[in-house]
Protein backbone atom coordinates (compact mmCIF):
# COMPACT_ATOMS: atom_id res chain seq x y z
CA UNK A 1 0.00 0.00 0.00
CA UNK A 2 1.95 3.57 -0.98
CA UNK A 3 0.85 6.29 1.13
CA UNK A 4 1.59 9.89 1.34
CA UNK A 5 2.73 11.23 4.44
CA UNK A 6 1.82 14.74 6.18
CA UNK A 7 4.09 14.80 8.74
CA UNK A 8 7.89 13.53 9.44
CA UNK A 9 7.19 9.67 11.04
CA UNK A 10 10.71 8.78 12.56
CA UNK A 11 11.12 4.89 11.08
CA UNK A 12 9.15 5.77 7.92
CA UNK A 13 9.82 9.07 6.38
CA UNK A 14 9.86 12.63 6.38
CA UNK A 15 6.66 14.90 5.49
CA UNK A 16 5.80 14.69 1.57
CA UNK A 17 7.48 11.09 1.36
CA UNK A 18 5.47 8.34 -1.15
CA UNK A 19 6.16 5.34 0.93
CA UNK A 20 5.02 2.14 1.09
CA UNK A 21 3.73 0.32 4.03
CA UNK A 22 1.37 -3.08 5.11
CA UNK A 23 -1.92 -2.20 3.96
CA UNK A 24 -3.10 -2.83 8.04
CA UNK A 25 -0.49 -0.13 9.09
CA UNK A 26 -1.73 1.98 6.69
CA UNK A 27 -5.82 1.61 6.75
CA UNK A 28 -5.92 1.09 10.21
CA UNK A 29 -3.08 3.58 11.99
CA UNK A 30 -1.54 6.05 9.75
CA UNK A 31 -4.78 7.23 7.59
CA UNK A 32 -6.77 7.32 10.84
CA UNK A 33 -4.19 9.36 12.69
CA UNK A 34 -3.97 11.62 9.91
CA UNK A 35 -0.40 10.96 9.81
CA UNK A 36 -0.80 10.43 6.32
CA UNK A 37 -3.21 9.59 3.23
CA UNK A 38 -3.71 7.17 0.27
CA UNK A 39 -1.47 7.55 -2.64
CA UNK A 40 -3.50 7.78 -5.65
CA UNK A 41 -2.91 8.88 -9.13
CA UNK A 42 -4.47 12.43 -8.44
CA UNK A 43 -2.88 12.90 -4.63
CA UNK A 44 0.57 12.31 -6.62
CA UNK A 45 -0.09 14.86 -9.07
CA UNK A 46 -1.25 17.10 -6.22
CA UNK A 47 1.73 16.86 -4.03
CA UNK A 48 3.60 16.87 -7.00
CA UNK A 49 2.81 20.62 -7.47
CA UNK A 50 2.78 21.54 -3.90
CA UNK A 51 6.36 20.59 -4.05
CA UNK A 52 6.88 22.55 -7.16
CA UNK A 53 5.36 25.61 -5.71
CA UNK A 54 7.19 25.21 -2.07
CA UNK A 55 10.67 25.06 -4.17
CA UNK A 56 9.86 27.96 -5.72
CA UNK A 57 8.74 29.90 -2.37
CA UNK A 58 11.84 28.73 -0.88
CA UNK A 59 14.24 29.86 -3.44
CA UNK A 60 12.78 32.94 -3.66
CA UNK A 61 12.91 33.48 0.05
CA UNK A 62 16.68 32.40 0.33
CA UNK A 63 17.02 35.08 -2.50
CA UNK A 64 15.82 37.81 -0.31
CA UNK A 65 17.92 36.36 2.48
CA UNK A 66 20.91 36.66 0.39
CA UNK A 67 19.99 40.27 -0.69
CA UNK A 68 19.66 41.19 2.52
CA UNK A 69 23.30 39.43 3.75
CA UNK A 70 24.86 41.23 1.26
CA UNK A 71 23.73 44.49 2.37
CA UNK A 72 23.85 43.33 5.99
CA UNK A 73 28.14 42.90 5.24
CA UNK A 74 29.29 46.59 5.80
CA UNK A 75 26.77 47.51 8.69
CA UNK A 76 28.27 48.17 12.28
CA UNK A 77 26.08 48.47 15.10
CA UNK A 78 26.24 50.48 18.27
CA UNK A 79 23.94 49.97 21.56
CA UNK A 80 24.37 52.31 24.07
CA UNK A 81 23.94 50.63 27.84
CA UNK A 82 24.07 52.26 31.57
CA UNK A 83 27.29 50.67 32.93
CA UNK A 84 29.59 51.13 35.80
CA UNK A 85 32.71 52.52 36.19
CA UNK A 86 34.26 48.78 35.50
CA UNK A 87 32.74 48.65 32.43
CA UNK A 88 30.22 45.90 33.32
CA UNK A 89 26.85 46.73 31.72
CA UNK A 90 23.69 46.73 33.98
CA UNK A 91 21.62 44.03 32.47
CA UNK A 92 22.69 42.96 29.48
CA UNK A 93 21.91 43.74 25.38
CA UNK A 94 19.63 41.54 24.36
CA UNK A 95 18.13 40.17 20.84
CA UNK A 96 15.90 42.81 21.07
CA UNK A 97 18.40 45.94 21.12
CA UNK A 98 19.85 44.68 17.97
CA UNK A 99 16.75 43.94 15.94
CA UNK A 100 16.13 47.45 16.73
CA UNK A 101 18.93 49.03 16.10
CA UNK A 102 18.93 47.31 12.53
CA UNK A 103 15.05 48.39 11.93
CA UNK A 104 16.82 51.92 12.40
CA UNK A 105 19.05 51.05 9.61
CA UNK A 106 16.65 49.98 6.99
CA UNK A 107 17.03 46.09 8.00
CA UNK A 108 13.88 44.35 9.19
CA UNK A 109 14.97 41.28 10.93
CA UNK A 110 13.09 39.30 13.64
CA UNK A 111 14.99 39.12 16.62
CA UNK A 112 13.99 35.15 17.48
CA UNK A 113 16.88 34.56 14.27
CA UNK A 114 19.35 36.67 16.15
CA UNK A 115 21.93 34.83 18.75
CA UNK A 116 25.11 36.14 19.87
CA UNK A 117 28.85 34.37 20.54
CA UNK A 118 29.04 35.59 23.41
CA UNK A 119 26.76 37.56 25.83
CA UNK A 120 27.70 41.03 25.76
CA UNK A 121 27.74 41.95 29.18
CA UNK A 122 30.81 44.82 29.16
CA UNK A 123 31.27 47.31 27.50
CA UNK A 124 33.18 46.37 23.92
CA UNK A 125 32.77 45.05 20.42
CA UNK A 126 30.96 42.11 20.04
CA UNK A 127 29.75 40.19 16.99
CA UNK A 128 26.28 38.86 16.34
CA UNK A 129 25.00 35.82 14.22
CA UNK A 130 21.54 36.41 12.33
CA UNK A 131 19.93 33.56 10.60
CA UNK A 132 18.10 34.95 7.71
CA UNK A 133 17.36 31.15 6.12
CA UNK A 134 18.66 27.96 7.11
CA UNK A 135 21.47 28.32 4.39
CA UNK A 136 22.23 31.68 4.67
CA UNK A 137 23.65 33.03 8.11
CA UNK A 138 25.48 36.29 8.49
CA UNK A 139 27.77 37.65 10.96
CA UNK A 140 27.35 41.78 11.98
CA UNK A 141 29.84 43.05 14.84
CA UNK A 142 28.15 45.43 17.33
CA UNK A 143 29.86 48.25 19.74
CA UNK A 144 28.30 48.34 23.34
CA UNK A 145 28.86 51.81 24.72
CA UNK A 146 27.96 53.42 27.89
CA UNK A 147 25.20 55.81 27.98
Amino acid sequence: MEIILKQDIKSLGEKDDIVTVKPGYGRNYLIPQGFASLATASAKKVLAENLKQAAFKQDKIKKDAEGIAERLTDVKLSIGAKAGESGKIFGAVNTIQIAEALKAQGFDVDRRRITFETEPKFVGEYIANLNLHKEVKVQVPFEVVAE
